[in-house]
């Protein structure tokens, strides 16, 4: 989904409240227009010539119309909350349908990277949004009518003091767009290092299990130090923009005091239209161009940020239904190119792999390089943006789904378990497997000693099993494809949480089993088990042998590093 358009499309469906606000706008604009010409009017036809109460009596006025424009102003609150939370609720649905179908629906835990989209980038969606409807508005119509009014005051030297103000606000629009690359560094940086930072702490145990503590605590830092780089840059270019705009505000006035006397001298000009003069740029311009740098730095440029990253967060749309029963179970992927959403950069680059069964491939490389999109390809969960991906010479996504549900399965990370008994659960996907087909699963996968602990076949389990570890949950959910008769089976780090002694048993369990066996791995032991690797690091993508591999990449041979020592660094299959 596009959620640009989905964010225009919510403006614009209020486009009377904008137009309410417009509306109020103009009435918030009448002191900025009469501003200067009131206060030349009170010197000159009152204070100038011997008559206070005439003067006073225009400054009246003044105060009655900059009452009249404070009434505007807060028209324009009253009515902001009916254009900005219809289309924050809208932002906020896109998140919700994304967590839906991400492929992880059913967590144990509060899926907190959702939590963060909403509270972190809809939030400063609806606040930059309100902002630059309040801020950006006033702007236009505030600068506008006092530099109308300038120019009808002190028509001589409109375009000495209106030439700063322009040349100012060119310079500033050429630095917008580093002002937005810089801060979307920013914002990118921040999300990298929290990423890292996340990995490791989750991974901790691993970590030091292989002694690569030194590894991970470089990582974490390099990505901190380049989170403080991204700051830097954004602070100097901040500190260059306010530069500009300071230029563009007191060169005006500087301006005019030099220029004023001369003219007033010769009888040009009058004191009051100088001090009206005074009254628009020091009361209007300079605050306008002074809110015009916060609006677009702070407001503008972090709208456009946050809603490029939801962009980028949305979930792909879901691909057509199709029809197509395949011949065979060999899996062909094709100059594979997938991204999430148009403008991200996209995660499986030009990929071509096939499988065949008795294959057993194991999917290696840092977190969030698209190892888990992947697997959503291969089920057919998603269709590529480039290429094909094919089970038996059809397309994944169009393959009849009760065609491609009988023979793929996919376990993910997180488990799903429903209220029930164990039979009851573990039948979920062969629900006329006898007792017997599926304690020889339990038994096949090592969960014989859970089952019989939970009470066997007739055991209960609660909601998303509750009561149950992680581990145990993982268990029972590899045991329950393992019954199922799908022969193209991919573990999505299906085994994170179980010790590598059982995360082994489980994968030599489904190998042995037959068919097409994908596993992502979650530990690296687990490409010296398969027979081929693949190894996703940001580049092309490379498939061969352990033994090859370690010769021929680099980034595999220094994760191996990392992870076992050199001389067990060798194929235990």
């Amino acid at each position: 989904m596009d959620v640009l358009r989905l964010y225009f499309g919510a403006l614009a469906g209020q486009r009377r409240g904008v137009l309410v606000l417009l509306g109020w706008s103009v009435l918030e604009g009448v002191p900025a227009f009469l501003s200067g010409r009131l206060v030349s009017l009170a010197v000159d036809r009152g204070f100038a010539v011997g008559q206070p109460l005439v003067g006073v009596g225009w400054l009246l006025v003044f105060a009655a119309v900059a009452v009249l424009g404070g009434f505007g102003l807060r028209q324009v609150f009253r009515h902001l909350g009916a254009v900005i939370e219809p289309m924050r609720d809208a932002l906020v649905g896109v998140v919700v349908r994304g967590v839906l179908h991400d492929g992880a629906t059913h967590r144990r835990q509060p899926d907190a990277s959702a939590v963060a989209r909403i509270t972190r980038h809809v939030e400063v969606v609806r606040d930059a949004t309100a902002g630059v409807l309040v801020q950006a508005r006033a702007l236009l119509v505030t600068t506008t009518a006092a530099l109308v009014g300038l120019v009808t005051t002190v028509a001589d030297l409109a375009w000495l003091v209106v030439s700063p103000v322009v040349l100012a606000l060119v310079l500033f629009g050429l630095l917008l767009p580093s002002l937005a690359r810089r801060q979307r560094e920013q914002v990118m940086s921040d999300e990298r290092s929290a990423e890292v930072a996340g990995t490791v702490l989750v991974g901790i145990r691993d970590v030091v299990a292989c002694g690569a503590e030194q590894e991970a605590g470089d990582e974490v830092s390099a990505a901190i130090d380049r989170q403080a780089d991204a700051s830097v840059r954004v602070a100097w270019a901040n500190s260059l923009r306010g530069l500009v705009i300071a230029v563009g505000g007191f060169a005006p006035l500087a301006l005019l005091v030099v220029a004023a006397p001369a003219k007033v001298a010769s009888g040009q000009l009058t004191a009051g239209a100088v001090l009206g003069a005074v009254v628009y740029l020091s009361t209007s311009v300079q605050p306008a161009l002074r809110r015009l740098a916060d609006t677009t730095s702070t407001v503008v440029l972090r709208l456009m940020v946050a809603l490029r990253r939801l962009s980028e967060a949305a979930p792909a749309p879901a691909p057509p239904a199709g029809d197509e029963v395949p011949t065979g179970n060999a899996v062909s992927l094709r100059g594979v190119t997938f991204g999430w959403g148009e403008h991200a950069e996209p995660v499986v680059r030009d990929l071509d792999l096939d499988l065949a069964p008795g294959d057993h491939l194991a999917v290696v490389g840092p977190s969030g390089i698209g190892k888990s999109t992947l697997a959503g390809l291969l089920t057919g969960l998603m269709a590529p943006r480039e290429g094909t991906a094919a089970l038996g010479g059809v397309p994944v996504h169009l393959v009849r789904p009760a065609v491609r549900h009988r023979r793929i399965a996919l376990i993910p990370q997180e488990t799903y378990l429903f209220t029930g008994t164990v039979r009851e659960n573990l039948a979920l996907f062969t629900p006329d497997a006898t007792d017997a087909e599926l304690l020889a699963a339990v038994d096949a996968v090592g969960a014989t000693d859970l089952v019989a602990g939970l009470g066997g076949l007739d055991g209960a389990l609660g909601h998303a099993g509750s009561g149950m570890s992680a581990g145990e949950a993982q268990l029972l959910a590899v045991a329950r494809v393992f019954a199922c008769p799908a022969e193209i089976v991919i573990l999505d780090e299906a085994t994170s949480h179980l010790d590598p002694t059982a995360e082994a048993k489980v994968e030599r369990a489904f190998a042995e089993r037959g068919g097409v066996l994908v596993v992502i791995a979650h530990r690296l032991s687990s490409a010296l088990r398969a027979k081929r690797v693949l190894v996703m690091d940001g580049g092309p993508a490379l498939v061969g042998e352990h033994t090859d591999l370690v010769r021929t990449s680099p980034a595999y041979a220094e994760l191996m590093q990392a992870w076992l020592p050199a001389e067990s660094a060798r194929p235990s299959y």
